[in-house]
């Protein structure tokens, strides 16, 4: 093969780096990718559609000299140091106006660092969030962008060729300098923790009124069409019909609670902290993850305080239709959370995030996709600069005509000793929110009575220190 022959280059031919390269020689372009395990290379090409050009190598400088220039490579390893071990392989062989894109889920923090450190070589770099999982990465993820503007431009043809596309939009767009890519896509994942532990409730909800595998199949299949249509609704309905082939039994029932993570929930939840903006949903989310690993200890707890007689009664219609609309409480909720986090950090790490554009490329594509983002998409039309979507006349109608039934479900939840964290959180942050004035005056008055912290007054400007006496 002569050289020059290829349009884009990925290191680490994963599933997912496999997968989007052959996504992207299926749209024409012609592809390369390296690998040190020589069976990824052989399998990038073995799985590559009839007639187009992709070819898997094992040394690295043989790939980026193949490459046509400004050479465009991506990076899919584990974030942390492979990530800085494959850019220092990397720099020799590149040049003035190259282009890096790192498609792992590194922190924003190790972006900004990157991107610094290849400042004044002309070597551009980016951090890029890629939801959607294997299936979306080969027929069309959701991709976010965020870095150099003009290097985005080299990507853009290859990058809106192969996204997921909603009413002919690809699912892609810049979002931001420095680390917004990354930072994006950490709050997306913060997002998903929170619509995943809301699911998990609805379900414990649902199944602690005697609702079957079957039963809560067709249940969350019709939720799936109508307003709470989402990815995560879509599978929740499946993973219910999955039998499993050891027992025979439906496969969540034999799957144990303890839940996993990998990190960028917990991120997103100690990054909103250092803003501050307030994403209750998602810590609890991270929490009760945490929780659940604490096996022994709830078991033994669950013998020492076992459950109370109350019951939430029978799995009627209209328990049904409740869990239904605290369930779309809570997730509109947990969006507004996160969106309000990027809307701060945009302002606050001066990463110019276009909420609009963020909102519409997850709209297909990524694990949070869902029919809501129609509504933000034209909420952010309305208004760019919408610091929290809660503001919005459209969400706001919305969320008052199902809040009378998410605090129904709350109640109920409290009353039977079910734990609903998420929701309970989603409606304490509703009610703080909407709250024109709070009780932390009085935490002004005890700061400054034990620390001197001092506070400021209703009726006149200016910040006051009291004695405060002995009564």
């Amino acid at each position: 093969m002569s050289n020059n022959l290829f349009d884009f280059g990925m290191i680490g031919l994963g599933v997912m780096g496999r997968n989007l390269l052959l996504n992207m020689a299926d749209h024409g372009f012609s592809v390369i990718g390296f690998d040190k395990d020589e069976a990824k290379n052989s399998a990038l090409e073995a799985a590559a559609t009839p007639g187009t050009t992709v070819k898997g190598v094992p040394d690295l400088a043989h790939m980026v000299q193949q490459l046509q220039t400004p050479r465009k490579v991506m990076m899919l390893v584990p974030a942390g140091k492979p990530v800085d071990d494959v850019i220092a392989s990397l720099l020799p062989l590149l040049e003035k106006d190259d282009v890096i894109i790192d498609g792992g889920n590194s922190h924003y923090t190790d972006t900004l660092r990157r991107v610094k450190a290849l400042e004044g070589t002309g070597i551009n770099f980016m951090g890029m969030g890629v939801s959607g999982g294997e299936q979306g990465a080969r027929t069309g993820p959701s991709m976010m962008p965020g870095g150099n503007e003009q290097a985005y431009l080299h990507l853009k043809p290859v990058l809106e060729s192969i996204a997921a596309k909603v009413n002919g939009e690809p699912c892609v767009a810049y979002l931001g300098k420095g680390g917004a890519g990354h930072y994006v896509k950490m709050v997306h994942n913060g997002i998903e923790y929170a619509i995943m532990q809301l699911i998990s409730e609805s379900y414990a909800l649902l199944k602690h009124a005697g609702l079957n595998n079957d039963q809560l199949h067709e249940v969350f299949k019709s939720w799936n069409e109508g307003a709470l249509q989402s990815f995560l609704v879509e599978i929740t309905a499946n993973i219910f019909l999955q039998n499993d082939d050891k027992t025979g039994q439906r496969l969540v029932d034999v799957i144990s609670d303890k839940a996993g993570s990998k990190g960028t929930g917990k991120w997103t939840s100690q990054d909103s902290m250092e803003l501050p903006v307030a994403v209750p949903v998602i810590d609890t989310a991270v929490a009760m993850r945490t929780i659940s690993g604490y096996k022994d200890e709830r078991v033994q707890a669950s013998a020492l305080y076992p459950d109370s007689a109350v019951d939430t009664g029978h799995a009627s219609e209209e328990w049904i239709k409740e869990v239904h609309d605290a369930l779309y409480f809570a997730t509109i909720l947990s969006y507004a959370q996160g969106l309000a986090m990027l809307h701060q950090a945009s302002k606050e790490l001066t990463m110019d995030i276009p909420l609009p554009q963020v909102v519409s490329v997850w709209r297909g594509g990524c694990i949070i996709r869902s029919s809501l983002l129609e509504i933000f998409t034209r909420a952010y039309q309305e208004s760019p600069e919408l610091s929290n979507i809660l503001l919005n006349q459209e969400v706001a109608q919305l969320v008052k005509s199902i809040e009378g039934n998410t605090r129904k479900v709350v109640a109920k939840a409290v009353l039977a000793g079910i734990p609903a964290a998420g929701f309970m959180s989603s409606l304490g942050y509703f009610d703080a929110y909407r709250s024109e004035r709070m009780p932390t005056n009085l935490i002004q008055a005890q700061r400054d009575y034990f620390g001197a912290h001092t506070y400021q007054r209703t009726d006149i400007p200016g910040t006051f220190h009291t004695e405060w006496g002995q009564h």
